[in-house]
């Protein structure tokens, strides 16, 4: 639930930069099943980080490689929380082996995503609840080193 509120909230107050307010009803709606929302974080590993008992950012992503989610709180942007949540996920990345990571990020989040390495493969427009949302299929690939020798 504190998962769910914290998307719906940053989505709300950070995203409408970057979406308008039906691409954001859309995206994220007054009401969800939280059932439904919250069954996607199984089956994967996830990150959340709390600043004292509150929830200020979690992100989830799936054994192949598939981020999912990343989200940080609106209060708490430009704080380094997103780039911690990816370091934790990229030691986790390295310790299952995973070569390539993948998501679909926001126009918003892009920036974020192009400064830890990730790169835009592919500019999407995406139906989301009857409503066309534009987003970018990124990709980040773990950097081979060639033995000598």
């Amino acid at each position: 639930m504190d998962c769910w509120r914290l998307f719906r909230d940053t989505v709300h107050r950070v995203n409408c930069r970057d979406y308008s307010e039906s691409q954001l009803n859309a995206w994220a709606p007054e009401t969800v099943d939280l059932d439904c929302w919250t069954q996607r974080f199984e089956g994967r590993f996830a990150v959340v980080v709390e600043s004292g008992a509150q929830l200020i950012g979690f992100a989830d992503m799936s054994h192949d490689g598939h981020l999912d989610r990343l989200f940080v709180s609106a209060d708490h942007q430009r704080r380094g929380v997103a780039k911690r949540m990816w370091q934790e996920l990229r030691s986790q990345v390295e310790r299952l082996g995973i070569r390539t990571v993948f998501t679909e990020a926001s126009i918003t989040a892009k920036p974020f995503f192009e400064s830890v390495g990730f790169r835009a493969v592919k500019c999407q427009q995406v139906e989301c609840r009857g409503v066309i949302l534009t987003n970018y299929r990124m990709e980040w690939r773990q950097k081979t080193t060639l033995n000598s020798g």
